[in-house]
């Protein structure tokens, strides 16, 4: 299936009409009129939007032979997260978690709810530790020192 058939049928599957997917995604009724009938493809950022509105992964939508609507998608879940935290350096220290980890179930005999449950796992501690560094390490904005003025009584004074 196309990347526009994709759409075009998780928008219907969702009783969206164009135009309610539009508002959904944040672009024109016509953007999504030529991605379902005319196979434009948009710009990641958008393609990311219209899978969020249509509850899909973006491998579902860009690869025309996925038909698993879900397929990685705590896995994109955990990315977006990471990146509205702490951005793309954030992201990028999510991807590389993400990586070694799944190298550990390489070609093992593991369940997928038991991958599922580390995974989880695995972006909790993520997200708690992140959390801890930033409490311990972050630099203090403002310091108060305590001066003392002519009259011989202390103020705080905040640098």
């Amino acid at each position: 299936m196309t990347f526009g058939e994709k759409i075009k049928n998780a928008r219907i599957s969702l009783n969206l009409s164009q135009i309610e997917l539009a508002e959904k995604a944040g672009i024109s009724e016509r953007s999504i009129y030529t991605y379902e009938q005319a196979g434009v493809f948009p710009r990641k950022a958008v393609i990311q939007r219209l899978a969020d509105a249509l509850n899909v992964t973006i491998i579902y939508l860009l690869d025309n032979d996925e038909t698993d609507r879900h397929k990685n998608i705590d896995k994109e879940l955990f990315f977006a997260n990471a990146k509205n935290r702490y951005g793309y350096k954030g992201v990028r220290e999510a991807q590389e978690i993400y990586e070694r980890a799944a190298a550990l179930f390489a070609g093992g005999e593991l369940e997928e709810e038991a991958k599922d449950i580390f995974m989880q796992s695995l972006q909790e501690v993520y997200f708690e530790s992140k959390a801890e560094a930033r409490k311990k390490f972050a630099p203090k904005n403002r310091k108060s020192k305590k001066i003392s003025n002519k009259q011989g009584t202390d103020k705080n004074v905040v640098h």
